[in-house]
């Protein structure tokens, strides 16, 4: 297959000058800088020498909701770009972009409009006990700590990373990354999916999705955690010929000890089946051959497959504090190449980077990947991936949203492009009529996530 060749596909993803490398840690962490110098999450309380980074004072926060209010809420719609970012000024911004995002610009005319920065990441008082209690008890598997980690619960799971050992280091900004903090339960009325191949929208997938993060169980303990940190139920109802569909997926913080479980509900087949293969590098049919499996929201399931190494951390451009993208109808939002950049919001923040590289022996169509992971939330929000000519083929990015009630800065949605064609594939709760689309933080009953009941109750 010919490869198109762009000019700033370079094996480094930022300017070398521009990238700071991690202060290495030479004792035991010490949980009372979650207190002073680091935030309850394990960030910089501090802002940057300039100002353009503010100091975090605690986040963004409001009253508890009632189970039945949609929980988004519209943010900063008021305010002006700083600046805007393009083809013609965007060597002025080089070091403080990805890639994926300089190939964007240089070959589908993005554009970013840069807002002033929030510090909006906020979370409940629960998850800060716990997170502080994580930094001196959590361990990575002794067999590598790509296999997974014990003796955290309920936080954070390395809030204040090992980095006298940058791989050790990589390995805990990956687990901290996969458990980042997105409620305990909650039930999404219809999160669609869409492909847009060829500048053409279609609706590749749609339904409600269900799911609760027992690791987040405010009335667990590390002592009742059951080592799955995830379960989520899909049930589609679009587009037709999927309609009835139904998924379950446990994920698990030590394959060692329990290995990831997916079950599927197909048309026509009349039962509950096991569905191995969907993890990995398995293509996504919902996402017609542009994403992976292991490439939802920036990376998904285990890591097993890679070494983490933590290469530093970085002040960038990144989507930030995107609220008014669940406002928007999918024709309005979706472009023939990316988002409408006169909706998506850029701000400047603090990301950790993380290469990962395919452990000796383990094979994926991404041979490496580079993560740009939030100081504040610890989502990747932004990821490159490699193939094995150590070519850029795909870019992902997760756009974030505040929800003050819950409280937290949280995933609302994420694009990823095949950077050689400019197609790419979208996935987050926006409008897409004649479906409702609202979320709600709701506490779901344990056996909506039991494959026995599912089974029980499927049609066929």
């Amino acid at each position: 297959m010919n490869r198109r060749k762009f000019g700033l596909l370079s094996t480094s993803s930022v300017a070398a000058a521009a990238l700071q490398p991690a202060l290495a840690q030479t004792s035991a962490p010490d949980p009372s800088l979650l207190k002073t110098t680091l935030t309850p999450l394990g960030a910089e309380r501090a802002g940057n020498a300039d100002g353009s980074i503010p100091a975090w004072t605690g986040g963004i926060f409001s009253a508890p909701l009632p189970p039945t209010t949609p929980v988004d809420v519209p943010m900063f719609n008021d305010e002006q770009p700083l600046y805007t970012v393009n083809a013609s000024n965007m060597a002025q911004y080089e070091s403080m972009l990805t890639p994926g995002t300089q190939a964007l610009i240089n070959n589908f005319g993005l554009s970013l409009k840069v807002y002033q920065t929030h510090r909006t990441a906020a979370a409940p008082q629960y998850l800060y006990d716990n997170t502080a209690a994580n930094a001196t008890r959590a361990k990575l598997d002794p067999n590598g700590g790509r296999l997974g980690f014990s003796g955290a619960y309920g936080g954070v799971p390395f809030p204040i990373l090992d980095t006298s050992d940058p791989f050790a280091a990589g390995a805990q900004v990956i687990w901290n990354h996969l458990l980042n903090w997105d409620r305990y339960s909650y039930y999404g009325q219809f999160t669609p999916g869409y492909v847009i191949a060829s500048g053409q929208r279609v609706l590749s997938f749609g339904g409600s999705v269900h799911q609760v993060y027992p690791y987040y169980d405010p009335n667990g303990s590390l002592e009742t955690y059951e080592g799955y940190f995830s379960k989520l139920y899909n049930y589609s109802v679009a587009p037709a010929a999927s309609n009835g569909q139904e998924a379950l997926v446990w994920v698990s913080s030590n394959t060692t000890i329990k290995p990831d479980i997916t079950w599927s509900v197909v048309n026509g087949q009349g039962r509950v089946r096991k569905a191995p293969d969907e993890a990995y590098d398995t293509p996504n049919p919902s996402a017609n051959g542009i994403g992976n499996y292991d490439d939802a929201s920036g990376f998904a399931g285990s890591p097993e497959k890679y070494d983490w190494k933590l290469i530093g951390k970085q002040e960038m451009l990144t989507p930030y504090n995107n609220n008014m993208l669940h406002f928007q109808n999918a024709d309005i939002l979706l472009g023939p190449h990316f988002p409408n950049p006169d909706i998506v919001r850029w701000e400047k923040h603090r990301l950790w980077v993380v290469e990962a590289t395919l452990h000796p022996g383990e094979r994926n169509t991404s041979a490496r990947r580079r993560l740009y992971v939030d100081e504040d939330t610890w989502l990747a929000v932004m990821v490159d991936c490699y193939d094995a000519q150590n070519v850029l083929v795909k870019t992902i990015v997760n756009y974030n949203r505040v929800v003050p009630a819950l409280p937290g800065t949280i995933q609302h949605g994420y694009a990823l492009w095949n950077v050689q064609t400019g197609d790419y594939t979208y996935i987050g709760t926006i409008k897409q009529p004649p479906y409702p689309h609202n979320e709600y933080m709701v506490k779901l009953p344990p056996e909506m996530f039991d494959p026995q009941q599912m089974a029980a109750s499927a049609s066929f």
